[in-house]
């Protein structure tokens, strides 16, 4: 997956944080929108409205969650941006207006090209988030996660479209999958059932070690 504005959010300083400001969440999500749209040629119409909502929706279910961060924090990071994702698609704040028919096509894009034609909305939140996920990681941990070769699979896009358009919540499944992690696909959106937090709770019970924080 080509992550055309990753190196900008990367510049930010302490994104992490900045990210839970809204004005700082709306800025970088028009951002990515017009750096895609740059990048490949695909234009969209940002709701501000719903950007708003899903950012709300996202703080509230994140914080009440916010305390697996301590158990790990690398994780929580790709967990939280799964649950942008979750309501990014759920609040669906942008929509394709122009650019599938004169796509910017090089040697190297012919497989993302496919993936924006047959999804350029979901294409879009998922650049977003992925692209979060790597400058966050850049800046705390000094280097990017890999990304699986099934992000740019678009049978993989097509399973991944019919089920969030069912389950929102498969969304953190995907992503995890997206960057190689084995999913959750029985309650994706719970932070306490995801395999890194479990492993870093080792022999430990969830409920007494988070009992402790």
């Amino acid at each position: 997956m080509e992550l055309p504005f990753r190196d900008e959010l990367a510049l930010m300083p302490d994104l992490r944080h900045r990210l839970r400001q809204l004005r700082w969440f709306r800025a970088t999500f028009r951002g990515s929108a017009k750096v895609v749209s740059d990048t490949f040629g695909v234009r969209f119409e940002i709701d501000e409205a719903k950007l708003t909502r899903a950012f709300l929706d996202w703080v509230e279910i994140m914080e009440a969650q916010k305390r697996f961060a301590a158990i790990d924090r690398a994780d929580f990071i790709v967990f939280a941006a799964g649950l942008v994702l979750r309501e990014l698609i759920k609040q669906a704040p942008a929509r394709e207006i122009s650019g599938l028919a004169q796509l910017i096509e090089t040697d190297q894009n012919a497989g993302t090209l496919e993936i924006i034609r047959f999804w350029p909305e979901g294409f879009l939140y998922t650049n977003y988030c992925v692209s979060v996920i790597s400058a966050i990681y850049e800046q705390e941990f000094g280097t990017a996660p890999n990304i699986d070769k099934c992000a740019d699979d678009l049978r993989t896009w097509w399973s991944y479209r019919e089920n969030v358009t069912e389950m929102p919540a498969y969304a953190v499944a995907f992503l995890d999958r997206f960057l190689g992690a084995e999913p959750n696909w029985i309650t994706p959106d719970r932070a306490q059932s995801r395999q890194a937090m479990q492993r870093a709770l080792g022999s430990v019970r969830a409920s007494d070690a988070l009992r402790q924080l």
